[in-house]
């Protein structure tokens, strides 16, 4: 099983590629919609390549809120 310190790394890795950004701008506190300028729909793109990756699927009311990537790292963790 991964560790919630795993899941955070792979999730910035995958965000970085996503977005084209150097891996080691991201932190796991970084709120992603202020970091990446983006909006909702770009969020949700990014959140179902990481449930792609993950092989699993996160409800729409456990990402309610959610904005930071240890938070989202979290919610992928309680589902692995």
């Amino acid at each position: 099983m991964e560790t919630l310190e795993n899941t955070i790394n792979e999730i910035l890795k995958l965000a970085a590629e996503h977005f084209n950004v150097p891996r080691e701008q991201l932190h796991a506190d970084d709120d992603f919609f202020t970091k990446f300028g983006i909006n909702s729909l770009q969020a949700l793109e990014m959140l179902t390549r990481l449930e792609n990756h993950f092989h699993i699927e996160l409800p729409d009311y456990e990402l309610q809120g959610v904005s930071d990537f240890r938070t989202l790292a979290e919610r992928i963790q309680s589902r692995l």
